[in-house]
């Protein structure tokens, strides 16, 4: 990420808006906006200057946990597009592939089901929020209804089935590497 974008982010999370920034800092609502968009960069002293407003030091802002989101609303949801007809999966954080945890919010309409998955390294945990669906593992079915969860090692062939006829079933997927 950018300079510029990381400030405006900081400035924006800090509940600075440009004009208050710039005069806290004194400099010019004018420079702010070019920063913040990658126009102009900042002298180290100014930098600091616009650092030390937002209550950050130099080292923070360089690192990787300054960027670190925390909050994930629902615009964050990455919708998943090669899923099976009926079923409409989201990815509840962004950037899953640089994090152990995969979470998901998983819609199944009625009488749909999940493509199966072959054995695989992780652990898997789901909560079921709205309905009911069998979750197989191998040859063994188990039902799981609203209110509970499941848990289980990712050494097993396993898929999730909705097979009522009329209600979707509506559940978090939480995958675990």
């Amino acid at each position: 990420m950018e300079i510029g974008e990381k400030l405006k982010r900081l400035r924006l999370s800090r509940g600075f808006t440009q004009e208050e920034l710039a005069e806290r800092a004194d400099l010019t609502k004018g420079f702010i906006s070019l920063l913040e968009r990658d126009k102009t960069s900042p002298s180290i002293a100014t930098l600091e200057q616009l650092l030390e407003v937002l209550g950050v030091s130099l080292k923070q802002f360089f690192s990787e946990e300054s960027s670190t989101q925390v909050v994930f609303t629902k615009k964050d949801r990455v919708p998943i597009y090669d899923e099976p007809e009926g079923v409409k999966t989201q990815l509840l954080i962004p950037g899953v592939e640089d994090k152990k945890i995969d979470p998901r919010l998983v819609v199944l309409k009625p009488g749909s089901e999940t493509e199966a998955e072959d054995y695989h390294q992780g652990e898997e945990f789901g909560y079921v929020i709205e309905g009911s669906l069998e979750l197989w593992l191998d040859e063994t079915k188990y039902k799981v209804k609203s209110g509970e969860c499941f848990y289980y090692k990712a050494d097993h062939r396993h898929q999730i089935r909705n097979t009522s006829k009329s209600k979707k079933t509506v559940f978090l997927w939480i995958t675990i590497d």
